[in-house]
């Protein structure tokens, strides 16, 4: 009787708690006002966008601007270009990363916790330090105007912040699965691939998002060594495309509406597997 009574308890009043959600929806709704200006302002024309008190649905909705502002700069090439780096990096990070990981997580050797840690003071140098001396390295090489200096330093280890979010995730995993393996006579690389990697899928995912919305947002790289426009990526063409569209605002709001709608969807889609991802590292350090 007393647990009936229990769960038909109403649940008490917690006036901190009311105000904390009061908080986080007065502050998501200041969040989403810029992309409800940048989405409202894609589908009108000049005379709309700046009228005075500001009009939040269009009338008409100018669906042109996006077919017209695509078709004026080639999007189409940009997208691919974009995603060939897209797919070059992200999978060196994921090999690299994941192996680097592995081994500081579940293999020992002389020098382990020295190097691991000297790894992550890297994480403290400003991008700008090393900018110059791997420009005059890629141009001594001669890769200037080509995708390698964008794509093959994924390769050479995926980064530190990923193998220190890996590497944590690892070691939350049983140590007993790895003696398992090892008294059947299986391999290292064997429990990487059979084991840790199917069981780090969280992790996995969350490297993964975070690699495809920095090669997608990467401006910085691609205006520095890439000079033919017939290789610009998806940032670098809408800079240049904004140039070009100076007092275009209806096809400049169209053109960044569309560059930006596949992260938000990117997001909405894999959020379950980047809260459970950062959630679960760091269980064990």
């Amino acid at each position: 009787m007393s647990s009936t009574k229990s769960y038909f308890a109403k649940p008490k009043f917690r006036p901190l708690q009311l105000m904390a959600y009061i908080l986080l929806i007065l502050g998501s709704v200041v969040m989403l006002i810029p992309f409800a200006w940048l989405l409202r302002s894609s589908l009108m024309d000049n005379s709309q966008i700046f009228i005075f008190p500001p009009q939040w649905v269009p009338d008409p909705f100018r669906w042109s601007n996006f077919s017209e502002s695509l078709t004026y700069a080639p999007f189409a090439t940009y997208f691919m270009n974009t995603m060939t780096l897209e797919l070059f990096t992200l999978s060196g990070v994921l090999i690299t990363s994941s192996l680097a990981a592995y081994s500081f997580a579940r293999l020992r050797w002389k020098g382990r916790d020295t190097i691991f840690g000297i790894l992550l003071t890297t994480l403290m140098m400003p991008y700008a330090v090393t900018l110059i001396p791997t420009f005059i390295l890629w141009r001594e090489l001669g890769a200037i105007n080509t995708y390698f200096p964008l794509t093959v330093p994924a390769w050479l280890g995926g980064g530190a912040f990923n193998i220190f979010l890996l590497r944590q995730f690892f070691l939350s995993l049983p140590k007993e699965l790895d003696e398992a393996a090892y008294i059947d006579g299986a391999k290292p690389f064997t429990i990487l691939w059979r084991i840790v990697l199917p069981l780090s899928k969280p992790a996995l995912i969350v490297v993964a998002i975070f690699t495809f919305i920095d090669v997608w947002n990467d401006f910085l790289g691609p205006l520095i060594y890439l000079n033919s426009d017939t290789k610009f990526t998806l940032a670098l063409g809408l800079a240049s495309f904004k140039g070009l569209m100076t007092s275009q605002w209806g096809y400049l709001m169209a053109a960044s509406t569309t560059v930006v709608a596949p992260i938000i969807a990117l997001f909405f889609v894999a959020q379950r597997y980047f809260i459970e991802g950062i959630s679960l590292t760091g269980i064990k350090g």
